[in-house]
């Protein structure tokens, strides 16, 4: 913002005082002698007043009388520079309005598509670059940003490194062929799934670090959890085992939560979530269960819920998810999962042959999974059996073979999926307006 104006969610410091705004008008109403205008200015919306009877008497008839009319007449997200006294209102949700005393046309808008009022979700998605704009979206993404600076203030207090792994890869890292080919100069490339096995590279050579970037999955889901392009964030972490992990895991999502509490109460607000539900999560410690308990779990409660039967050895549906971690009442870390639903890289338990050491991390009031994490497998050999196993190529991942060459080590890893976390803490309902421009099966525009 330029110092000749004030922005909107900084006005509360010059109450009293005559500042000028620029900004645009979101809506408007009123009749007669007065006039309001909603407007908003990237930082906040807040309400102008508008009346007649003072524009007339510092303007003049003539004069006062065209520019009242000009601000009756002003057409939504028309862009404009207004001038007005702060005061303070105890009846909106922000705590203050303005009193103008002037106004100047910037930009005109004709026909803004999205009105106030209801439109259907393709309707909408077709105009994400305008939807944006409006007052929850602008919250949500105001809570993105806010996860994304305190991700980068944790890391960085605990000693983390940035690292950043390619987005073009040669190999599927997950081994799953739900990827996005591309040739790369004559030889296919596929866009990356993770950044993981780079990030453990960079844990052998750092200590710990943490990678933050695009990822990619070409899952033909239409489900609201499923993006097929978000943002994950990885850390790595050399000499940690998995219980020193789920620690950290908790610290890290509770500094996301503490973070948008303290600096984004506007947004929540707006959003009209429930804080008493986050500062329990913060309040209380995480719950850890064996998958072998939550199965238990799920199959002595199925007569009472809707949710389909489930035996040991099957993944979790969202209604399975949901319920666990609904039943405990905090976000809940699943841990111990059968080997064979499981990635290869994950250590083997080592008292049973079935299981790995590994965890997922549940959101309450149905978010599901917004961690995946697990300690590393560190023997070679085992490692080599376990790339063959699932049909991959010991070519493409004979670097990632090296690390356990050369000083392997106990490490482990997580990955948290930005847009489930910004999901899970505005709980907003569905992950497509945690994104600025969501990337979904059969939606690759705006």
């Amino acid at each position: 913002m330029s110092k000749d104006y004030v922005s909107i969610i900084d006005v509360k410091h010059h109450l009293g005082e005559e500042v000028t705004i620029g900004a645009w008008v979101a809506n408007k109403s009123g009749k007669g002698k007065i006039a309001f205008l909603q407007l908003r200015d990237g930082t906040a919306f807040f309400q102008a007043v508008a009346f007649k009877p003072n524009f007339l008497e510092k303007f003049g008839e003539e004069v006062g009388l065209e520019k009242f009319n000009t601000i009756k007449k002003l057409n939504q997200e028309t862009s404009v520079l207004v001038k007005g006294i702060v005061k303070e209102d105890t009846r909106s949700k922000f705590g203050y309005e303005l009193d103008l005393t002037d106004i100047e046309i910037v930009g005109e808008s004709e026909d803004y598509p999205i009105t106030p009022k209801e439109h259907g979700t393709d309707f909408l998605m077709d105009h994400r670059h305008l939807w944006l704009r409006s007052r929850k979206q602008h919250a949500i993404m105001l809570v993105r940003n806010e996860i994304i600076r305190a991700t980068y203030e944790f890391f960085n207090q605990q000693g983390f490194v940035k690292l950043d792994p390619p987005i073009l890869t040669g190999s599927a890292p997950e081994g799953t062929t739900e990827l996005f080919e591309t040739d790369y100069f004559g030889q296919p490339a596929f866009l990356s799934q993770t950044g993981q096995l780079y990030a453990e590279a960079g844990a052998m050579a750092f200590g710990k670090v943490f990678t933050f970037g695009p990822t990619f999955r070409a899952e033909k889901s239409k489900t609201r959890r499923h993006l097929t392009e978000f943002w994950m964030i990885e850390p790595e972490m050399a000499f940690v085992k998995h219980e020193e992990s789920l620690d950290i895991q908790e610290a890290y999502v509770k500094h996301l939560i503490q973070a948008v509490l303290d600096n984004q109460s506007y947004a929540l607000e707006v959003l009209e979530r429930d804080t008493s539900l986050l500062q329990n999560y913060l309040d209380q410690p995480f719950k850890r269960v064996t998958y072998d308990d939550a199965i238990n779990l799920l199959q002595e409660k199925a007569a009472d819920n809707d949710y389909e039967a489930i035996e040991w050895g099957q993944d979790f549906g969202s209604p399975h998810e949901t319920f666990i971690s609904n039943y405990y009442g905090v976000p809940t870390f699943i841990i111990n999962y059968p080997k064979a639903i499981k990635a290869f890289y994950m250590k083997p338990h080592p008292t049973r042959d079935d299981v790995v050491i590994c965890a997922d991390l549940i959101a309450p009031e149905g978010y599901g999974e917004i961690i995946g994490g697990s300690e590393r497998a560190t023997d070679y050999d085992y490692l080599k059996d376990k790339v063959a196993e699932y049909g991959l190529s010991e070519a493409e991942y004979g670097w990632y073979l090296d690390l356990r060459k050369y000083g392997s080590v106990p490490h482990s890893g997580f990955g948290l999926g930005l847009e489930r976390a910004v999901t899970f803490i505005t709980g907003n309902e569905h992950i497509r307006e945690a994104i600025p421009f969501p990337r979904m099966l059969h939606r690759l525009r705006p």
